[in-house]
């Protein structure tokens, strides 16, 4: 069996791992670069295969940073069947689509205002693709179980972070390897902890928190003092939120903030197509995840959804308090950026980041205390309060990850690490090292292992 990383290498997104076994080749994760211009550009690059040559792709989960190129390799030839459970193919139907939407948007505000140094500027894929791209999907359904030829079979285990995610071993007669995919927390407020997969020669694993440990701190606490500190100097508070997951946790906390009477009765808006439709899928499949059927009742009557852009654009004039939940989480796109250009400027209000903010992003820039950012070809003062919540991640932490891998037993034979920066990968690194005798290596961009 033979590896080569083609993304998240050295940082947190672009997910992709070719796996090579008798003639077939298989692509864990097809994801899409977020964040910094020179990581975006990274998907205009030539990929660094024929996408025609993977016979499929599996999917840890649902987030773009690991699903949203597929509708780009299809646009180059990639057509087998893409494997994934039934919770991350219901969350794809609205992400692909959805991505493609806010591409298009985006090419035709920066044509528009003139600021993109393309003419035109282009989409990477349109909304149309991205929906010609989920006809490819052939989900899982209740099976954890694969057989990619007679000899190689996958199995999926639940690794919480979202609904659907999962970790992904693959198994030949000589060897076997699991793909940690994004580990949740044993902690986590709404989803159930992630399941260790059996013994494997090889783990690949995420790093995206490999160097810190989540403080211990009531978020339902400091969001109250935030939202009600807001409310009362007459401002408005702004959650810039992964619409996937984060939105849905999010809403719960201040939807029983609200009917405990711990906040002020202010009105709470989701402005974000996607997360909208997640919220949604996540009713449908309560049953795997801690938020029952009554407590995402409780959201749908306590949250207006904004659905048009006609009403989004409304949001920016209101003079009275509320509270905004809004994608993207990291401030690279979306809706929220035109709030953030009308509501930055008031000291009166808060923009409250819920979670890793990537570096050389705008969530990046304002919670170390930038006092602009650039959007749309032009500086934004930075004047309104800003906060983040790292204890609403639903990443697990260093301890996390090193319990994960704790519990596959007996102890693989190497490590390779991926998707985190390089200080947190190096700090995983030195531990697992320290507490397992494992050896471990921080894979790079294009580098082929043979296992």
């Amino acid at each position: 069996m033979k590896l080569q990383f083609l993304g998240a290498c050295q940082t947190v997104t672009g997910s992709k791992t070719l796996v090579s076994y008798q003639n077939k080749r298989i692509l864990i994760d097809a994801g899409m670069f977020q964040g910094q211009k020179e990581l975006r550009l990274q998907n205009w690059q030539p990929f660094p295969i024929d996408p025609a040559s993977i016979d499929a792709i599996l999917l840890t989960h649902a987030h773009i940073d690991h699903s949203g190129f597929l509708p780009a390799l299809m646009k180059q030839g990639f057509h087998g069947p893409v494997y994934c459970t039934s919770g991350t193919k219901a969350l794809c139907d609205v992400l692909l689509p959805d991505a493609g939407f806010l591409q298009e948007e985006d090419a035709r505000y920066a044509n528009k205002k003139g600021f993109s140094k393309h003419s035109p500027a282009l989409p990477l894929f349109t909304e149309k693709e991205a929906r010609r791209s989920l006809s490819l999907f052939e989900p899982l359904g209740s099976e954890t179980q694969l057989s990619l030829n007679r000899d190689w079979r996958a199995e999926f285990f639940p690794s919480g972070h979202i609904l659907g995610a999962s970790s992904i071993r693959l198994e030949t007669p000589e060897t076997s390897v699991c793909f940690s995919g994004d580990l949740g927390r044993y902690d986590d407020l709404m989803m159930y902890p992630p399941i260790s997969p059996p013994h494997s020669d090889y783990v690949v694993m995420e790093s995206t928190y490999g160097d810190e440990q989540h403080l211990k701190v009531n978020a339902d606490e400091i969001l109250a003092k935030i939202i009600t500190d807001t409310v009362q100097r007459g401002g408005i508070v702004l959650i810039p939120s992964f619409a996937v997951g984060r939105a849905q946790l999010l809403l719960h906390i201040i939807t029983k903030l609200k009917e405990s009477h711990r906040i002020p009765q202010v009105p709470i808006f989701l402005n974000s197509p996607m997360a909208i439709k997640a919220t949604e899928i996540y009713s449908h499949f309560h049953r795997q995840h801690k938020l029952s059927k009554e407590d995402c009742e409780r959201i749908d009557r306590n949250t207006t959804y904004v659905k048009t852009m006609e009403e989004s654009i409304e949001l920016n004039n209101r003079t009275y308090p509320s509270v905004i939940v809004s994608a993207s989480g990291m401030a690279s796109g979306g809706r929220v950026l035109h709030h953030l250009k009308t509501m930055a400027k008031n000291y009166r209000n808060s923009i409250v980041f819920s979670g890793f903010q990537a570096p050389g992003t705008r969530g990046d820039a304002m919670v170390n205390g930038a006092t602009q950012i650039k959007m749309h070809g032009q500086y934004i003062p930075v004047k309104a309060e800003v906060h983040q919540l790292t204890s609403l991640s639903a990443h697990a932490d260093q301890a996390g990850l090193l319990n994960w891998l704790s519990k596959i037993q007996p102890s693989p034979k190497k490590v390779f690490i991926n998707h985190g920066e390089p200080l947190a990968s190096d700090i995983l690194k030195t531990q697992i090292e320290e507490r397992f005798s494992i050896p471990v290596e921080c894979v790079q961009s294009g580098q082929k292992v043979v296992l």
